[in-house]
């Protein structure tokens, strides 16, 4: 009977990928909601007291200068309009001499955008399209041929590991290695790849501590939001005018972000494919008990 019902309801019993898809959506639109009741309640204060504070600031510039609000938030609408074009209020290196603008096309690239720097002409706006989804689509390819070495790099160093352990072991029957046994596991690669993220996301962070001027906490920040390619544009490195002539950590910061993009990249990968294979295993574990609940009430209705 369960099998005649099966063949009743291919679509709902035997399309486990359109279920994983269903279930990933669903799980992730909940991991959305609990993430907005969470940073809500953490931020939402925040948010209204800094409101209460600028309306604040506003009416007591206003009244000493004896300017109108409206006219002083006409000006600070036209500031904001300036920020685009690169104006600060303090100092900051050119946007887009050589240098700027190398470092303006690898936030294209590698997908971070910052925000701190966009066109503004109509054909650079219009470029950018095109010259970003080539851009973008290469740097991914990179980042997956990054992912390769590193498991070839794995996959290396534990058959080696083997060879050794059964060398030093008792002598037993000469065995050869199965090619399953030479591949790492996707647990090993994830959590070399955290170390890995880790330990540059340390260094880094000591980094831009001592040329932004940054606390060490704020630089870890900084350095998640720019690895995984959020790029919220609250912190970026590189901006003060000091930094212009300061060729070398220009160098090394624009290597730092390459390569822990490239790194947190393959991290994600491999944290998708574990999720993969928890969603594959409630899936296995779900499918007998609705099977069982459908026999059931296809059962009843057949009786009745």
């Amino acid at each position: 009977m369960k099998k005649d019902l099966s063949c009743c309801c291919p679509s709902l019993i035997s399309s486990r990928e359109t279920i994983r898809f269903y279930l990933l959506f669903v799980l992730i639109a909940l991991y959305m909601l609990a993430g907005a009741a969470l940073f809500s309640s953490l931020e939402r204060q925040a948010e209204l007291k800094a409101h209460q504070l600028w309306e604040t600031r506003l009416g007591d510039f206003s009244h000493e200068h004896n300017i109108s609000c409206e006219k002083l938030k006409s000006l600070l609408r036209h500031y904001e309009e300036a920020r685009t074009a690169g104006i600060r209020t303090k100092p900051g290196r050119a946007l887009w001499d050589i240098p700027g603008a190398f470092y303006f096309v690898g936030t294209v690239v590698s997908t971070i955008g910052f925000g701190m720097t966009a066109p503004s002409t109509v054909t650079g706006k219009v470029l950018l399209v095109f010259y970003g989804l080539l851009g973008c689509s290469a740097t991914i390819l990179f980042f997956n041929l990054f992912l390769e070495r590193v498991i070839t790099l794995l996959s290396l160093l534990v058959s080696w590991c083997r060879r050794r352990t059964r060398r030093s072991g008792p002598e037993g029957p000469a065995r050869e290695d199965n090619k399953n046994d030479r591949k790492p596991s996707v647990y090993q690669v994830t959590l070399v790849l955290f170390v890995v993220v880790l330990l540059v996301a340390c260094g880094a962070a000591s980094l831009y501590s001592a040329m932004e001027g940054w606390t060490y906490t704020e630089s870890l920040y900084f350095c998640f939001v720019a690895f995984s390619t959020v790029g919220f544009g609250d912190f970026v490195s590189g901006q003060r005018e000091h930094h212009e002539h300061t060729w070398a950590y220009q160098v090394a910061n624009c290597l730092m972000m390459l390569f822990g993009v490239c790194c947190t990249y393959s991290l994600f990968n491999t944290i998708s494919v574990i999720i993969k294979q928890w969603l594959n295993w409630l899936i296995r574990t779900m499918m007998p008990l609705c099977i069982d609940s459908w026999y059931r009430q296809f059962s009843v209705q057949s009786l009745v």
